[in-house]
């Protein structure tokens, strides 16, 4: 059974809920989308389902798959989840029913991993598998430039190929409404497909998809419109980026803002800010909430709801976020391994009355 839904305005802002169109987020605290490396074929399991479902049962108020390949290609590793077939549909639904069975948003992050596909596992050296014999298989780009020196160069996506990798989007997304997901988030930051034709860095094509800052936009624009125009209209639909490459000449802030303000205006309702990822050398400042301003930046100056991710551990300082009006969700990613109950946890912390499903609730609160 699911907890009971905390009230507006009966404690601190993390723990308050709000609405994005038709769905109700019963607090602002979000289980970042987080890669497992152990889908046989793109395909959930078991292991999905409990992991993803022990956060729900803690408390968060949404709780997103990881990053979920549209095409087989798109994997970042071969072990990646994926959403290609109706197969893939069926076993997720499963995992989205679980989540919200438990009282939380069941969301899912759509992705293409572009150059920076078919690599081994982290626990493996994360090596990218060179050729198709090694498990690996080849990577498409914007151009036939390697993510790093020692890797082979992927192969450039045509015109065709672009269609195609919007399609895939797209058809991933119906599947995704079908398998009974809440929130659909595009993967347009980390150094993958779509941030890979953002960035001059990656970009350097001569048509219709490169050059200038519109063109560079293009394709996460059509990608969101297209993904937007087929799914429901009180569906959210949210945005992940890398609000800067932290290397000279590449993507940057003030170009994270041009598109947001580009994507509200084709249905994106959130923006969730991350940075980096698109280059090995970038020299990146990490330090506890250190992609918060990026996030509170990219909130003020486009109009639009924004997510804060990074190094964000505990409660007051989620909440500090958030009355700073930085964001409007805060997602965590490590911590929530660490601490799967992370948000019960808050809720205690914050003075909150704590959430508990009722088969464990009538036990912990038991003087």
């Amino acid at each position: 059974m699911a907890p009971e839904r905390i009230e507006p305005g009966s404690g601190p802002k993390l723990l308050d809920p709000f609405a994005i169109r038709g769905i109700i987020f019963r607090n602002r605290i979000g289980v970042s989308p987080m890669c497992q490396y152990c889908a046989k074929d793109g395909l959930a399991d078991d292991w999905h389902l409990v992991h993803l479902g022990s956060r729900a049962v803690g408390g968060a108020g949404v709780v997103f798959v990881e990053a979920t390949a549209v095409t087989p290609q798109g994997r970042i590793a071969p072990g990646d989840m994926g959403l290609w077939s109706d197969a893939h549909t069926k076993a997720l639904a499963p995992v989205a029913a679980f989540i919200k069975r438990m009282g939380a948003v069941a969301a899912i992050q759509l992705a293409h991993a572009g150059r920076k596909a078919s690599c081994q596992p982290p626990w493996q050296g994360g090596a990218k598998l060179a050729t198709p014999d090694e498990g690996g298989w080849i990577t498409v780009a914007p151009c036939p430039i390697p993510f790093a020196d020692n890797e082979p160069a992927p192969a450039p996506l045509d015109a065709a190929g672009i269609e195609a990798v919007k399609q895939a989007f797209v058809d991933a997304a119906i599947r995704a409404v079908k398998a009974g997901f809440q929130v659909i988030e595009l993967h347009a930051a980390h150094g993958y497909l779509m941030h890979q034709f953002l960035s001059p860095i990656s970009n350097q094509r001569t048509d219709a998809y490169g050059g200038s800052l519109e063109n560079r936009m293009r394709l996460p624009l059509e990608t969101a419109a297209a993904i937007r125009a087929a799914i429901p209209k009180d569906m959210p639909l949210f945005v992940r980026l890398s609000a800067t490459d932290w290397v000279e000449g590449g993507w940057d802030l003030p170009q994270s803002v041009a598109l947001s303000r580009e994507l509200k205006k084709v249905g994106v309702d959130l923006i969730d800010v991350s940075t980096g990822g698109l280059v090995p050398h970038a020299k990146i400042p990490v330090a506890p909430g250190f992609q918060a301003p990026f996030a509170g930046d990219i909130r003020k100056q486009a109009d639009i709801m924004t997510s804060a991710v990074g190094l964000i551990t505990e409660p007051q300082q989620a909440e500090d976020i958030l009355q700073a009006g930085l964001a409007d969700l805060i997602l965590l990613g490590r911590e929530m391994l660490r601490e799967p109950y992370w948000a019960l946890k808050a809720q205690a912390a914050l003075g909150g009355e704590q959430g508990w499903p009722t088969q464990y609730g009538y036990a912990v609160k038991r003087r």
